[in-house]
């Protein structure tokens, strides 16, 4: 594939030939690479939902005790709505108590009034002076799944179903 280019005093032509043997090899890296990432994008994805009661809503509390994981600056808190159920994880010297945590919500899992149901929801309370690491509230996601919750909702603090007073 060769190209002629005149020159302006009339002289020969020259033939130059462009090679896209490298702009094919590029691209077959790039389409590559795209293709892989395209795969690991949709495997560490996690399913959130909002959760809660909303500002619009009135506060209906259905039969179903609901569960609820609060991460406090200092401590988090395992609630149960409607028995008003609340196991307080202080944290140790390392931080949170994630062991302590995810034996909380396995046995809360065992029990008969979350035995048959996936969701739980959890939430982070984060002040401007004690702020919580965006890594913290993953973590507690993930232990949450973990331990048997698949069903993950993300919600405000003032919006869980059993929330205590702090």
């Amino acid at each position: 594939m060769g190209a002629s280019i005149g020159t302006e005093d009339g002289g020969k032509s020259r033939n130059i030939e462009l090679t896209i043997i490298p702009f094919i090899d590029l691209m077959s890296c790039l389409t590559a690479f795209l293709l892989v990432t395209a795969v690991w994008v949709n495997i560490s994805s996690l399913d959130v939902s909002a959760s809660g009661k909303g500002r619009e809503s009135q506060d209906k509390e259905g039969d179903d005790p609901k569960l609820s994981v609060l991460l406090a600056p200092n401590e988090i808190w395992v609630s149960v709505s409607r028995v008003n159920d609340y196991t307080r994880i202080p944290n140790t010297a390392a931080g949170y108590d994630w062991a302590k945590l995810e034996t909380t919500l396995q046995a809360q899992k065992a029990s008969a009034f979350f035995v048959d149901t996936a969701d739980i929801q959890v939430a982070a309370e984060s002040t401007r002076s004690q702020p919580i690491a965006y890594q913290h509230l993953i973590l507690a996601m993930d232990v949450s799944v973990k331990a048997g919750f698949a069903a993950v909702h993300l919600s405000d603090p003032e919006a869980l179903d059993a929330r205590p007073q702090l």
